[in-house]
């Protein structure tokens, strides 16, 4: 039987569909039509983008049988377009990504589909070297991110550091008359670095909880309510770490406040090093050494700024190499509230789809009766603020050195074993700002709350 979610289908056959065209057609049509806009693009002579360049769409045919400019293939006859391309030429060449390790990365070899797609209906592949995540995307928010490159370009411009998307093409391909639209991005969790743990986290307590479905998954994505509930103590950073970690949150709130941005998240995927060392060694006491993330990790990521530790110091440290800091891996060190080492890898997402948060309340009576803080929503400035402050002091805290004999809170529990629900856990934290206090809304178990995707 066909299913579908969204514009995603699985055919009789059992493959993927997107829009009813295969995802191995898809996979072929997005490689055959990079190789031609890069090497295309390649002949145009550097210079400065200019304003009309953001408004750019470049379009070739690919008939199966090929052509004068085409090679001929098997996957049916397509148009490709190509948004923006000197723009997202000069994107990619901030971030040092060379057009030859570009095409390496996305045309040398298959593509890889990740079975984990999100509840939008999108399709995500990944570069075999673990680099690049390809999405699709939907019309409206394809249309969006257009109008969003002007102010994109000015912000990397003035700073590179940030845990926004970094965003290093949009294309489109019209197969049997359906456009299927298309985003390359940074990948933020390495397949390489086995996530113990994965968060989607907004900031609200309304309807925040993993759905049943979801939490059948290898390792789903849970939400605020809990990250609550498991982590009540949070993820515990370096001074250093937390202080530029809040600034940059706090810098990236600010510019998606001014593009009138709500809704996005943090996504935050956690690797335990010393849960992993147990596994590799089959020892439940655990390891002091080196970190074993998945030894097939590929060779020094070709762009720069992409890991999350560079995200927020806005250095390359310790790019193929590997130490006990897990900066070799690109993830930011830090420790559980038991005293375990973290690798934890983050990045905002979901940028592009303000519209549909809008567009949902306007037609979600409830949601403005049940949760006081939508009432709000049409005031971005306080989602960055909400959103700002729960990420903050609720999920990130700076690590205080305690004396070794002062006793463990017993509220704590264990990063991986889940609270029942309605167990108590710390009521309070130690905060050096008491502003930063997030004070939640939420009186009562939220019964339905496996239900929403707000």
């Amino acid at each position: 039987m066909k299913k579908t979610i969204g514009h995603r289908g699985v055919d009789p056959t059992g493959e993927t569909t997107y829009k009813k065209t295969t995802s191995s057609a898809l996979k072929g049509a997005i490689q055959l039509g990079i190789t031609h806009t890069v090497g295309s693009l390649s002949q145009k002579a550097e210079r400065d983008v200019l304003m009309q360049d953001f408004y750019v769409v470049e379009s070739i045919f690919f008939p199966s049988e090929g052509s004068n400019l085409t090679p001929a293939h098997h996957h049916g006859d397509f148009r490709f377009k190509t948004y923006a391309p000197i723009a997202f030429r000069y994107f990619r060449e901030l971030f040092g990504i060379r057009p030859d390790d570009y095409l390496y990365s996305l045309c040398n070899d298959p593509l890889i589909e990740l079975s984990n797609s999100g509840a939008s209906g999108s399709i995500f592949y990944v570069s075999s070297d673990d680099e690049f995540i390809i999405k699709t995307v939907q019309h409206k928010e394809a249309e969006f991110l257009q109008k969003l490159l002007p102010g994109y370009f000015m912000n990397l411009n003035q700073n590179k550091r940030t845990l926004l998307p970094k965003f290093y093409g949009l294309y489109c391909v019209q197969a049997g008359g359906k456009n299927i639209r298309i985003v390359v991005m940074n990948n933020l969790l390495p397949c390489s670095v086995p996530m113990h743990l994965k968060y989607d986290l907004k900031g609200s307590t309304y309807k925040r909880r993993a759905s049943p479905k979801e939490r059948e998954k290898g390792v789903p994505t849970y939400k605020d309510l809990d990250f609550m509930q498991d982590m009540p103590e949070g993820i515990q950073l370096e001074p250093d770490n937390y202080n530029a970690l809040s600034k940059t949150i706090q810098r990236d709130c600010l510019l998606l406040q001014s593009f009138k941005i709500m809704d996005y998240s943090l996504l935050v995927g956690i690797h335990n090093v010393d849960q992993a060392c147990r596994e590799r060694l089959g020892d439940s006491r655990g390891a002091e050494g080196a970190v074993t993330p998945d030894q097939r990790r590929p060779q020094a990521q070709k762009a720069l700024y992409s890991t999350a530790m560079e995200s927020i110091q806005g250095e390359a440290r310790g790019k193929g190499t590997l130490d006990n800091t897990g900066f070799g891996w690109g993830g930011i060190p830090a420790r559980s509230s038991k005293g375990e080492r973290l690798l934890v890898y983050i990045g905002i997402i979901d940028i592009l789809q303000s519209y549909r948060f809008i567009k949902k309340l306007e037609h979600s009576w409830k949601a403005l009766v049940h949760d006081g803080d939508t009432v709000s929503v049409h005031r971005p400035g306080f989602y960055a603020e909400r959103f700002q402050r729960f990420m903050c002091s609720t999920v990130f805290k700076k690590m205080v050195k305690s004396s070794p004999s002062k006793k463990s809170r017993s509220g704590c529990q264990s990063v991986v074993r889940r609270l029942p629900m309605g167990s108590n856990g710390p009521s309070s934290h130690t905060l050096s700002d008491p502003r930063l206090l997030y004070r939640t809304h939420l009186t009562q178990p939220d019964t339905d709350a496996d239900n929403g995707q707000l």
